[in-house]
C-alpha cells in the first residue's frame, strides 16, 4: 500500500507479530484441551520443541517440520490441487515417503532411486506457488486484506490485536476457540461500515469478491548468482516516485494503489544462494532445510542440489518474483478507469 505522504511515528514499544512457528509452540503449551489430547504438558513440551528447533528436540524429525520435504508442505500440495482443480501438487508422496532412508549419524535422506520424486516435489510446489498462490487476483485480495488490518491495527478499531504481546495473550487464554476465519469476516464487515474512505474501499472489494484491477505487473526470472537491477526492481522504484502524481491527475486517493511483490520463488530456497564452500559455512539447522539425497554408495546422503545430474542443480540458483501494482475502486466506471492507468503505467518498467 503507498502511503498518502503522512508521516507515521514510530511506537518504539510496540512489538511486532510472532510468526507462525511461535503461535504454534504457544498453542501446544498453553492450551489445556490441546495439552490432554497429545498426552499431558510433558508431551505437549516435546511437540513444542519441534516447533521451536529447540536443543531438546530431535532434530532428524524437527526436520519433518522445518524442511523443503516437511509434512506441512506434503499436505498442502496435494490438498490445495484438488480444491483449485489443477495438476501441479500430484506428487508421488507414498514413494518418497518409502525411500526414507537415515545414515549412521542420524541424517535423514531419500534413495537416489526416488531422485525423480524428489524433483517433482520441488517443482511441483513451485508451481503452485507460481500458479495458485501468487495468482494475481488471489495475490490482490489477500494484499488488499494484509493492508487493511494493517489500518485498523494502526487506528485501534475494533479490538483488533495491536502488537505481538497481545497476540500472545490471546493465545495463550481461553478465547483462542473463537479465534476463527469468522473473525477476520467480522473485522472487514464492521471496517465496509467505516468512516474512513480507504478503509472503507478496501473491506468492501473484499466482502464483494469485487478483487483489485492490476494495472501493471512485472516478472522477473534470474540468476541469484549474477543478481543485477532487474525490470521489476525498476518498476518498483519508478512507481514509488510517480504514483503520488498519477493518483492527483486522475482524482484517485493514493490509499487505492496497492505497490506489492511476491516473495522471491526459488526450487531450494538456501540452495538458491549457496555454492558448495559457503553451505558448509551455515547453521546446521539451516543446511537441514535442504532434502538430501543419498548417492550412490555414500554413508551419507547429500543436499539435492549438489547432485549434478539433477535439474535441481542447475535450476536452484534461479529465482522468481511478479512486481504488481493495483487500483482498488468500486464506482461503477472502475474498469474504464483502470484502463486509463493501465495505458498510463504501461512503460513504468523501462528505462
Amino acid at each position: 500500500m503507498i502511503d498518502e505522504g503522512r508521516a507515521r511515528s514510530i511506537d518504539a514499544t510496540r512489538t511486532g507479530y510472532p510468526d507462525h512457528v511461535k503461535v504454534g509452540e504457544e498453542i501446544v503449551n498453553a492450551q489445556n484441551d490441546l495439552m490432554e489430547a497429545v498426552g499431558g504438558p510433558a508431551r505437549a513440551r516435546q511437540v513444542a520443541d519441534l516447533f521451536s528447533r529447540s536443543s531438546a528436540a530431535d532434530p532428524q524429525l524437527s526436520k519433518l517440520l522445518h524442511s523443503s520435504f516437511d509434512m506441512d508442505r506434503v499436505d498442502y500440495l496435494q490438498r490445495d490441487s484438488r480444491a483449485a482443480g489443477v495438476p501441479y501438487g500430484n506428487i508421488d508422496v507414498n514413494y518418497l515417503m518409502n525411500s526414507l532412508r537415515i545414515s549412521r549419524t542420524g541424517m535423514l535422506g531419500v534413495a537416489e532411486k526416488a531422485l525423480p520424486a524428489a524433483e517433482q516435489f520441488l517443482l511441483a510446489r513451485f508451481f503452485m506457488h507460481k500458479a495458485v498462490y501468487f495468482h494475481k487476483t488471489t495475490f490482490g485480495i489477500e494484499e488488499a486484506c494484509r493492508q487493511l488490518l494493517r489500518r485498523i491495527r494502526d487506528a485501534g478499531l475494533f479490538d483488533i490485536p495491536p502488537d505481538g504481546q497481545a497476540v500472545l495473550a490471546l493465545v495463550r487464554s481461553p478465547e483462542l476457540v473463537g479465534f476463527t476465519d469468522d473473525y477476520v469476516d467480522r473485522l472487514i464487515h464492521r471496517a465496509a461500515e467505516a468512516d474512513e474512505p480507504v478503509m472503507r474501499a478496501l473491506a468492501r472489494c473484499i466482502e464483494t469478491r469485487r478483487p483489485p484491477k492490476l494495472l501493471k505487473e512485472v516478472q522477473v526470472l534470474e540468476d541469484t548468482k549474477h543478481q543485477e537491477h532487474n525490470p521489476g526492481q525498476f518498476f518498483l522504484s519508478r512507481a514509488k516516485r510517480s504514483l503520488k502524481a498519477l493518483a492527483h491527475r486522475h482524482g484517485i486517493p493514493m490509499g487505492h494503489f496497492l505497490l506489492c511483490s511476491t516473495r522471491p520463488l526459488r526450487l531450494e530456497p538456501r540452495g538458491s544462494f549457496l555454492t558448495t564452500e559457503q553451505a558448509r559455512s551455515v547453521e546446521p539447522e539451516q543446511e537441514d532445510e535442504l532434502i538430501k539425497v543419498f548417492v550412490g554408495n555414500d554413508a551419507e546422503p547429500r543436499s539435492l542440489v549438489e547432485v549434478t545430474h539433477s535439474i535441481i542443480h542447475v535450476c536452484c540458483n534461479y529465482s522468481w518474483q511478479a512486481f504488481r501494482l493495483y487500483l482498488v475502486h468500486d464506482g461503477p466506471d472502475r474498469s474504464a478507469i483502470a484502463e486509463r492507468l493501465r495505458k498510463a503505467v504501461r512503460n513504468w518498467d523501462k528505462s
